[in-house]
């Protein structure tokens, strides 16, 4: 067999400059992707020095990523995040696109332009990149965030609205009745193969993962995952929507799995390389001789997409009630065209709409307001914040020099939880540095004579404007793993003796900030069981000390499940290690099973026989042949389930 040397060379050179343009853009603490796409400048064919022949190849390739990327992004997201802003997105989504087009469509008609090239370029800067905003959103751990779910939710229905966009593309000159007729139809193409497919799908993947998950082959379930994501994908395609909506789709059936995360760790290296590729390839695509001889018609496209996108989507996001910040974290966002900008406007130049001029103008502004957008997800949300402070009336309380801070506690977050922690703090004459990313805030806390830094804590800049470094303790109260995480580790590197104390979201996500350095995080489930224990036990009339001791048990169980046993002690729960060989309890999930149900015992930790361990397992959680089960119950409980099953031994 023999392979075309020009395409392993042209691999070489794509990489390479991902490698080069990624590191550059890490030093100068940029985000990756524009370090990509100077690089894909570097080894494009418009420019001198090795050369990327094969384009249209790479271009394929690079499609690859789109589908990885939203794959990944369905598997981190869930259906309720996506109902929490349906509305912004469903309503707000055509609404803000129905804008956009309006108002190039008016500057078209100052500028000269016919109606029918105002309306197709409309079109065109009216859709953002999904790829593009999704990789930026994971780059700074704001997937999860309100603007994060509000911007996911736009661009999912902008991508239904491109199959609407592109019908009735080619016939923008003479448009018709039966247009409408034809947008329908395909629509309910789409539905009828979509909706059976998703409905099956979500009652076979969960056992296919199951079954495949029990056969300890960590290729194999590679190449399951890699199948169900570039299967949903083409089945999108085929329906005439875009890749990247089936993609996402197929994540969100397997996030409500037991095997999400697992699925996830197996893609990410092979997404991230991906990933890099498709950016690099954006950058391959502009031709520099383009935005020379076109700098007017250029700055019209950017300065639409850029400046009047920003004001439209903030002004949508503001009519469906969201907060200001919120609305304008959106609009920034939104302020970048891709992928589907292409689509469209090449389609609009087959048939006649717009000349090349406006054709390469596009492709142009499409890489330039991807620089220019992350350049502004970057800055902006310090800028105007720092801007709001500053313009503050009264008196602004600036820190203390460097010597009056030691011994503090750094607060990062002062929100409902922060707020009720600097209270406590005051109470005791404790000194403390409040970190916010609400100016509002912050201008508040300094009127008062409190020391506030505006920005976000997982910034090691704001971590050593409030002294971390000397801090006696470092409190983290925001609800966002990820982020809480990045900042554990930053603080370590500053200071890697201060005790930090964080907020988890869940089980998960506490021992993810554990295992990133927090020396305890609290989980406000458990503090909520724990609280009513307590109370009820007491309201009883018990002892309290067997109260306490009984808490003491259960919270040992709960958050350090791996700990060494406590000695027995008489009528109180312990921790027993018993060993699942086979049997009746094999291959149901921790709900189908009932065991807290059934025995009273309660399930903390499954050591796996491949090596991995599962803290807190869920009750989707599949028990397997070989499993080690930590298990949290009285005596009689555990000699139950051992009475009532021969699978299990001590």
């Amino acid at each position: 067999m023999v392979t075309e040397p020009i395409l392993f060379r042209d691999l070489a050179y794509v990489f390479l400059a991902a490698v080069l343009g990624g590191s550059i853009a890490w030093l100068a603490r940029q985000p990756l992707i524009l370090g990509y796409v100077v690089g894909g400048i570097l080894v494009s064919p418009f420019t001198p020095g090795p050369a990327v022949s094969a384009v249209r190849t790479f271009e394929q390739f690079a499609e690859i990523g789109v589908v990885l990327l939203m794959f990944s992004i369905g598997i981190e997201f869930s259906l309720k995040d996506l109902l929490r802003v349906r509305w912004v997105a469903i309503l707000g989504g055509p609404l803000g696109m129905l804008l956009s087009i309006a108002l190039t469509f008016g500057v078209g008609a100052l500028l000269g332009w016919s109606p029918l090239q105002g309306v197709a370029v409309g079109m065109a800067v009216s859709v953002a990149s999904t790829m593009v905003m999704a990789r930026l959103l994971l780059d700074r751990g704001e997937l999860h965030a309100q603007h994060g779910r509000v911007m996911i939710g736009i661009a999912l229905v902008q991508d239904l609205a491109v199959v609407v966009l592109i019908v009735l593309m080619p016939t923008l000159s003479a448009l018709r009745g039966d247009r409408a007729l034809d947008v329908a139809k395909a629509l309910l193409f789409a539905a009828t193969i979509l909706l059976p497919f998703f409905y099956l799908a979500g009652r076979i993947l969960p056992p296919l993962l199951a079954r495949v998950a029990r056969t300890r082959n960590d290729e194999l379930f590679l190449l399951v995952a890699l199948a169900v994501a570039l299967g949903a994908a083409a089945l999108t395609q085929a329906a005439g929507l875009s890749l990247a909506l089936g993609a996402f789709l197929a994540g969100l059936l397997i996030s409500e799995s037991d095997y999400a995360h697992e699925t996830l760790a197996r893609l990410l290296p092979l997404r991230d390389a991906f990933v890099a590729l498709f950016f690099v390839t954006i950058g391959v695509l502009i031709n520099p001789r383009s935005i020379v001889g076109n700098l007017a018609l250029l700055g019209v496209l950017v300065c639409l997409i850029v400046l009047g996108n920003c004001a439209i989507w903030t002004a949508v996001a503001l009519v469906f009630r969201q907060p200001p910040w919120t609305a304008l974290l959106v609009g920034v966002g939104l302020t970048q065209i891709g992928e589907f900008s292409f689509i469209l406007i090449q389609v609009a130049r087959q048939f006649g709409h717009v000349g090349a001029d406006v054709y390469n103008a596009t492709l142009a502004a499409s890489v330039v307001t991807i620089l220019v957008n992350a350049a502004l997800v970057q800055f902006v949300p310090s800028w105007i914040g720092r801007w709001r402070v500053a313009r503050a009336p009264a008196p602004v309380w600036g820190l203390p020099s460097a010597r009056a801070l030691q011994g503090h506690v750094v607060l990062c977050g002062f929100g409902r939880v922060g707020s009720a922690i600097g209270e406590a703090l005051e109470t005791f004459g404790i000194p403390y540095v409040a970190i916010e990313t609400d100016p509002d805030i912050v201008k508040s806390l300094r009127v008062r004579g409190v020391p506030a830094v505006f920005g976000d804590a997982a910034q090691p800049i704001i971590l050593a404007a409030a002294q971390a470094e000397r801090a006696a303790l470092v409190v983290l109260t925001t609800p966002e793993s990820g982020r809480a995480s990045l900042a554990i580790r930053r603080v370590r590197v500053l200071n890697p003796t201060v005790p930090i104390l964080a907020r988890a979201h869940d089980l998960a996500g506490r021992d993810r900030l554990v295992g990133a350095g927090a020396a305890e995080a609290i989980q406000p489930e458990l503090e909520a069981a724990t609280t009513l224990i307590r109370h009820a036990l007491e309201r009883l009339s018990l002892p309290r000390e067997r109260v306490l001791a009984y808490l003491n048990r259960f919270r040992g169980a709960m958050e350090s499940p791996e700990a060494a046993e406590e000695a027995p002690a008489p009528g109180l729960p312990r921790l027993y290690e018993v060993m699942l060989r086979g049997g009746n309890l094999v291959d149901q999930t921790l709900r189908e099973a009932r065991v807290r149900e059934r025995f009273g015992v309660t399930v903390v930790t499954i050591a796996r026989a491949s090596g991995e361990t599962v803290l807190h397992p869920s009750a989707d959680t599949v028990l397997r042949p070989g499993d080690q089960l930590r298990l949290f119950g009285l005596p009689a409980q555990v000699d139950a389930l051992l009475a009532g099953s021969d699978v299990l031994i001590r």
